[in-house]
């Protein structure tokens, strides 16, 4: 006859974890990443005072001495340099380090093991550049105003620029995406020479969009570059006086680019990452 022992402790039973959300995982990850854009703050300020404050100090303050601009030369060229801070920084805080990740570091992994689909990852990564973008957009306002004196303010205007930067800081962080998972580190350089000039040069930052109208070739030359719509889009919204393209024009091209340019940078990313 078997003696049951009545005293004898009851087997432990493990109790799993519940796995975490979707959404949770991917809050953690964005987390992270503002925690290190937090503490790369100096990079942003560096990258924000380099091109466009220059290109303020020499068009404003030396040519306007010089007699070669007028006086409000500066308030239709703040806009354009907010809007290329925000498309330029987005880009550029995304492209390099992200080829850098798919390349010999392949830093990417950590991320790519996280729980949740790799869509998701890449959306991670434009939601921080978008970010970074509005970050630079924002603090090139006041020092803009303190290189040239002055800075056009409109405070009812403010929510439709700040609409348009968002999208303008979008669309750069998903080609800065797009660029960096279709291109070889060795190239990604001058690749990004080629696309940024032209983007800034043709991209009204400098002048209202109407006043083109001189140049008929170059005035449609400039409808195919989105750095456009993002320069009109804050220029009427800060400058509503001056000649510029529609605002509901501008928010519905800026629309559409975004989402391809979303779509372009998943894929990417989501077929770099299987490879």
């Amino acid at each position: 006859m078997t003696v049951v022992d009545a005293t004898a402790a009851p087997a432990r039973t493990t109790v799993a974890r519940p796995r975490p959300s979707t959404a949770t995982v991917f809050l953690a990850v964005l987390r992270r990443d503002l925690l290190v854009t937090g503490k790369e703050l100096w990079v942003i300020l560096v990258q924000v005072g380099l091109t466009p404050l220059f290109m303020l100090f020499v068009f404003d303050t030396i040519l306007g001495a010089q007699g070669v601009v007028g006086r409000s030369f500066a308030d239709l060229f703040l806009p354009g340099i907010i809007a290329l801070a925000a498309f330029t920084t987005a880009l550029q805080s995304v492209a390099l380090p992200l080829v850098k990740e798919f390349g010999f570091t392949m830093e990417i992994e950590d991320r790519l093991m996280a729980p949740i689909p790799t869509g998701l990852v890449a959306v991670g990564k434009l939601v921080i550049a978008t970010i970074r973008g509005l970050l630079a957009a924002v603090l090139i306002y006041p020092l803009g105003a303190l290189v040239v004196g002055s800075a056009p303010w409109r405070p009812e205007g403010l929510p439709q620029a700040l609409l348009v930067v968002l999208l303008g800081a979008w669309i750069g962080g998903g080609l800065g995406i797009t660029l960096a998972t279709i291109l070889p580190i060795q190239r990604i350089n001058i690749t990004l020479s080629l696309v940024v000039t032209p983007i800034i040069w043709t991209g009204c930052i400098h002048y209202p969009w109407p006043r083109l109208s001189t140049i008929p070739w170059y005035q449609i030359v400039t409808l195919f570059n989105p750095m456009t719509y993002v320069s009109e889009g804050v220029r009427g919204a800060l400058l509503p006086t001056v000649p510029h393209i529609s605002p509901w024009a501008c928010l519905a091209v800026l629309t559409a680019v975004a989402a391809i340019t979303t779509a372009t940078a998943v894929r990417g990313f989501t077929r770099r990452a299987i490879q």
